[in-house]
């Protein structure tokens, strides 16, 4: 007899297949744009980005509402690795460096597109530090759809007042400020600094050290980030900000909470928001402490929908669950959390403090918080409201292109590595089959590669080693193939046939079955295995909680 949950678990399942393109006969490879020498540039690790090691900026911007301008210096502090004598600084058009030097004397560049080879005209021993500061200006490229298409989106509160704020994701930082603009080199720390007109509040990463009033009428706020930040993860807040706080005591004691909404939402805020103490004690039970103590955690919000900007993490949810009020599981337990706080805040782990080094590699960032999006229901109403969830938002997979990318040309996989990718790691979660193996291979990434950039196969090889498993069929089938693998199965009297088919070379991956409502787990191959039943009229059910379909050949 099928419980009532299983039932449940049926039908999402039977939506998902129906749902999705489940049963390519044939591997479809994804069709890309033409890549271009700027791709490259952007994307790859170019020797003259590869001699130096980043160790620290000072951003120091004044941003004018009045005509949608920046203008400033960065500081670029580094390690030389290798004797070079040409440096690559990137930054987007329009924005424009007017100036660079390094100890007083002017150097001179050229430019190529989105990037700048800046010639230095000292000796670069290796070992030694340097620093170049780079002045810069210009009107940056307006968020036309933020955060997906990125920029800065100059909006105003309900009083008219300016509300402004950054959003790069993918587009990269380079688009409002002159960095080494690859995800593979972090700086070990960062200043930064932003002068606005004295009515408004610069909210950006880490801790605000001091403001300054300035003649202008202008006020300068110091923000410094004691950890290591990826590039799109620094960001600017502006507005009329009112300000309210909390303690939360977590795995290494007390965290300092800080919010920043607009005035008109304080009361909202101060409701909605208690969600945050609550995904805190979710994800440090999962994932291990909060990756960012040093800096403290922000929520701020944005006049877009919200981004994971490394300790001061972008809301813009309306005050409400759901994505924006809608449950994206169809299941109703996507109304029992506000997505932003819990989806963005869930990158702190996975994307702020484990960074993927290749943009190719994203589904380390969105996998991982995708299915931490379970995770966070599981904490607080059990195994099956998160399984129900995942398989909810199966829905949503396409399955047209490979969750992993193209290398070396800043081209991500498909959107498939949000709820894909989820379903993969719930499916992977069921092959190693022990939840507290499970939970200490979560927080044992979080401590083996805490605050690292690491490749994508760096966390394959750790989760293979840490199962005793061999996950290099499974990561193929799922990251790099777009097909659905399918149990193949026929009965003849008591004997069951089954193997893999629809898949990558060597898929072995174990599965749940229920035989006439009754469990087992059966290891099939892509060739045919027998088990005996011990009954006849058998019903084949495959556990849904697994990514895979299943086909009786038999038609019956």
């Amino acid at each position: 007899m099928i419980s009532g949950i299983m039932k449940k678990y049926l039908f999402l399942a039977l939506v998902f297949i129906l749902s999705s393109n489940c049963l390519n006969s044939q591997f479809i490879p994804p069709s890309f744009r033409p890549f271009t020498r700027q791709d490259t540039l952007r994307g790859s690790i170019t020797p003259e980005r590869s001699w130096w090691d980043l160790l620290f900026y000072h951003l120091d911007i004044s941003v004018n509402p009045a005509d949608s301008s920046i203008t400033g210096t960065n500081t670029v502090v580094y390690r030389v690795l290798r004797s070079s004598a040409v440096m690559q600084i990137d930054l987007q058009e329009p924005m424009a460096i007017t100036g660079a030097r390094q100890n007083g004397r002017l150097l001179n560049f050229s430019r190529e597109g989105n990037v700048y080879l800046i010639r230095l005209l000292e000796e670069q021993p290796v070992g030694s530090t340097g620093s170049v500061v780079f002045d810069f200006g210009g009107k940056p490229r307006v968020a036309k759809r933020p955060p997906w298409e990125g920029g800065i989106t100059w909006a105003k509160d309900g009083g008219g007042r300016p509300f402004i704020a950054s959003s790069c994701q993918g587009d990269g930082a380079s688009l409002w400020w002159p960095c080494k603009d690859h995800l593979y080199d972090e700086p070990d720390s960062m200043l930064i600094s932003v002068t606005v007109p004295r009515e408004l509040t610069a909210v950006s990463n880490g801790r605000l050290r001091s403001k300054t009033q300035n003649r202008n009428m202008t006020t300068t706020f110091h923000w410094f980030v004691a950890n290591p930040i990826n590039n799109y993860g620094v960001n600017i807040n502006i507005a009329r900000y009112s300000h309210f706080s909390e303690f939360y005591q977590g795995e290494k004691g007390r965290l300092d909470c800080d919010y920043y909404v607009l005035r008109e939402n304080l009361e909202k805020a101060k409701s909605q928001f208690k969600q945050v103490a609550r995904m805190l004690e979710a994800f440090e039970h999962w994932f291990g402490p909060y990756p960012f103590y040093e800096d403290g955690y922000k929520l701020v919000e944005v006049p877009y929908l919200g981004m994971e900007h490394q300790s001061s993490v972008t809301y813009g949810n309306r005050y409400g669950n759901g994505y924006l009020g809608e449950d994206l599981s169809g299941t109703g337990w996507g109304h029992r959390f506000d997505f932003i706080i819990i989806h963005e805040s869930g990158h702190e782990w996975f994307g702020n403090s484990i960074t993927n080094e290749d943009a190719a590699d994203m589904w380390i960032h969105e996998s991982f918080t995708n299915y931490a999006e379970s995770l966070y229901l599981e904490y607080y109403y059990g195994k099956e409201a998160a399984s129900e969830y995942i398989l909810g938002c199966r829905r949503r997979i396409l399955n047209k292109r490979t969750i992993t990318g193209i290398y070396n040309v800043n081209f991500t996989g498909s959107g498939d590595m949000y709820y894909k990718g989820g379903s993969m790691l719930h499916t992977l979660r069921q092959v190693i089959d022990d939840d507290e193996k499970w939970r200490d291979i979560l927080r044992g990434l979080n401590r083996e590669f805490y605050h690292q950039v690491v490749k994508g196969s760096q966390v394959e090889n750790y989760i293979g080693s840490r199962s005793g498993l061999d996950l290099k069929p499974f990561f193929d089938q799922y990251l790099r193939d777009i097909r659905i693998p399918v149990l193949e199965y026929f009965i003849d009297g008591s004997k069951l046939n089954f193997r893999w088919t629809n898949c990558v070379p060597g898929f072995n991956m174990p599965v749940r079955i229920f035989v006439s409502g009754r469990a087992m787990k059966i290891n099939p191959t892509e060739d045919y295995n027998e088990l005996d039943l011990g009954t006849f009229n058998a019903e084949i059910v495959i556990d849904p909680r697994y990514y895979a379909a299943s086909m009786n050949i038999t038609g019956k």
